[in-house]
């Protein structure tokens, strides 16, 4: 059941970026930060489908791994956005939570991953 949800939820939060990079474009004319958003929050459903043909539990663990990092990132550059006042804390807190959901989803399926790896 979790692995669908992150699925979904990992598509979704990608849309949301994109549309979040495409306002940081057009309405403030920022490019670097938002190249990073995009790199960072579009990579964690890239990876969890990655996951899915991992080739061992191993490369499952590694692969969901970075796609947890990759949130992290992604969690780090909408704090900055918010901190240099190109997101307001509404636009912020919305994708925040967004992203800390797929992070503790992620971080779940992880630890139960490695507790049945062992």
């Amino acid at each position: 059941m979790e692995e669908n949800l992150i699925k979904e939820k990992s598509f979704d939060f990608a849309i949301r970026i994109i549309n979040l990079s495409k306002f940081l474009k057009e309405h403030h004319k920022e490019f670097d930060l938002s190249r990073q958003l995009i790199r960072s929050g579009t990579s964690i459903g890239a990876l969890y489908r990655e996951a899915q043909y991992a080739e061992s539990k191993a490369d499952f663990i590694h692969k969901l791994a970075i796609a947890q990092k990759e949130c992290n990132e992604t969690i780090y550059w909408l704090d900055l956005l918010q901190a240099t006042n190109y997101l307001d804390e509404g636009q912020h807190n919305s994708i925040h939570n967004d992203a800390v959901s797929l992070l503790k989803i992620i971080t779940s399926i992880l630890k139960t991953s490695k507790k049945n790896n062992q």
